[in-house]
């Protein structure tokens, strides 16, 4: 039925307080006669609103066009991306947020935007969930004990098509993107942080250099065995002096007739004692800064490269974690990867996602805490009743699930946006990197409350996660990284 402006108590709004804007009630009369609907039901409180500027009114209007209650268009739907923001990709423009997409988007909001899992992403989520209940919890006490990962979690991982993900199917991969790979990552570490961290670092941390710089001989050599489950990978690029300051390490790469010499000192690099390869990143001409930095592929066992003991560590107790000293170990040109002087950038695109990877392993560790949590409250009785009817306790439980689910919500919108070339990608990944790991240190400190004395002892899996939590906060980009990241996109 076609609204009669006439009689519409919008009628009697005064014009806009923006001048030369349109007001409010004009806004609402042209679309009212435009599209043929009533909207004096939805649309009354414009009267209350009449001085706002009329772009926001505007946006108001085309969100309520663009629901498919409304008639708008129903909204795509595609794996591996949920119903979320989408864009019209610009083939021509660049993006301002370095290292989301190498094209620009027009943001447009999709009818009422739902940050949940698709039907497709919910199965993949199932079948990570039974992967890890059946293979990996089974093993974590073992492994936390001797300090290693299960190797006969390398094949089984690989048969369920859990290490290839994103990965090209020409060499083993199976598909799925970022948002798939946050689904691994957070199931994982419902086992511990160690049985997680050592597959997400050989194909989803040193994986995508070899996928994506490689050459065909590289990856043939070492993508298509990792992806199988037949090989491991790491990556070196932390230092003594240098972490998250890459432009600043030391290591050299002297050029000599062949290849280079390998000279400089690497810390805290996962998968060392277990890598058939690891990529180095180097400086191959120390006075260029960052743009002189190269990786390269450096074999096990080669000449020139040697390994400490394995480091104790407060957390991870089931990753290997070493020094890796390069005493003119020589690598052979074509074990350059990628393009000589290229290093830093491939590094820090490589970092968006392990970022992410990393935020959702923060929210797996602390769901599981927390779910330890409830139900230990429901049983542990004190004062003749059970804790969890001790107001204090069930609140401080609540409390902690609502963080939880934000910063689930966000590191899920993070890999979304990824997987959608969201113009604004990078920095929803710093916000989620920095958020998902506090998050989660507060949630398994408040676990570990719940459970008194018990959390402070090894039998109880509480202990493990506050200890696992804690290095998520620093690995892969400290929080004053991504608090300088998410300040520089405000401007400051």
């Amino acid at each position: 039925m076609a609204a009669d402006t006439a009689r519409s108590p919008l009628a009697a709004v005064p014009p806009s307080a923006v001048d030369g804007a349109p007001s409010a009630a004009e806004l609402a009369r042209t679309y009212a006669e435009r599209s043929g609907r009533d909207l004096d039901r939805l649309l009354f409180w414009t009267a209350l609103s009449y001085w706002k500027p009329a772009i926001i009114i505007e946006g108001i209007f085309r969100r309520w066009r663009e629901n498919p209650a409304n008639g708008g268009p129903a909204p795509a739907r595609s794996f591996p991306a949920p119903t979320r923001w989408r864009g019209s990709p610009s083939r021509h423009s660049k993006t301002n947020d370095k290292g989301a997409t190498r094209m620009s988007a027009t943001p447009t909001l999709s009818p009422q935007p739902a940050f949940d899992l698709d039907d497709d992403h919910r199965s993949f989520q199932e079948v990570c969930r039974t992967f890890v209940a059946r293979e990996c919890i089974p093993r974590v006490k073992a492994a936390e004990e001797a300090g290693t990962f299960p190797p006969e979690l390398w094949p089984a991982m690989a048969a369920a098509g859990l290490l290839g993900l994103g990965h090209p199917e020409d060499y083993g991969g199976s598909g799925g993107g970022v948002l798939a790979l946050t689904i691994l990552s957070e199931e994982l570490a419902h086992s511990s942080g160690g049985l997680a961290i050592t597959p997400l670092v050989s194909s989803y941390m040193a994986g995508p250099h070899l996928a994506r710089y490689g050459n065909e001989a590289q990856k043939e050599r070492w993508l298509r065995p990792l992806l199988a489950g037949e090989c491991v990978a790491a990556i070196a690029v932390t230092e003594p002096g240098a972490g998250s300051d890459v432009a600043g390490l030391a290591a050299t790469a002297t050029e000599v007739e062949g290849g280079y010499r390998l000279r400089g000192t690497k810390m805290f690099i996962t998968n060392a004692g277990l890598a058939d390869v690891i990529i180095v990143a180097a400086k191959t001409d120390p006075a260029d800064g960052h743009r002189g930095i190269t990786t390269f592929l450096v074999e096990r066992d080669a000449a020139g490269m040697s390994l400490s003991p394995p480091l104790k560590k407060l957390g991870w107790h089931a990753s290997d974690t070493r020094e890796v000293v390069f005493d003119d170990c020589f690598v052979a040109a074509d074990q350059i990867l990628g393009e000589a002087g290229r290093g830093f950038h491939q590094i820090m695109e490589a970092f968006q996602v392990e970022r992410i990877s990393l935020a959702a392993m923060a929210v797996g560790l602390a769901q599981t805490a927390l779910d330890d949590a409830v139900a230990h409250a429901k049983e542990r009785r004190t004062f003749g009743v059970t804790l969890s009817k001790h107001q204090t306790i069930r609140h401080r439980l609540a409390a902690a699930s609502a963080e939880l689910e934000g910063a689930r919500t966000l590191t899920y919108q993070a890999a979304a946006r990824w997987d959608d070339g969201h113009p604004e990608a990078a920095t929803t990944t710093a916000m989620a990197k920095l958020v998902a790991p506090q998050v989660a240190s507060r949630v398994v400190d408040e676990a570990l409350q719940v459970f008194g004395g018990y959390g402070f002892i090894e039998e109880t899996p509480v202990a493990m996660h506050f200890r696992d939590a804690r290095i998520l906060r620093i690995g892969g980009g400290t929080d004053e990284v991504q608090l300088e990241i998410i300040a520089k996109r405000m401007g400051l």
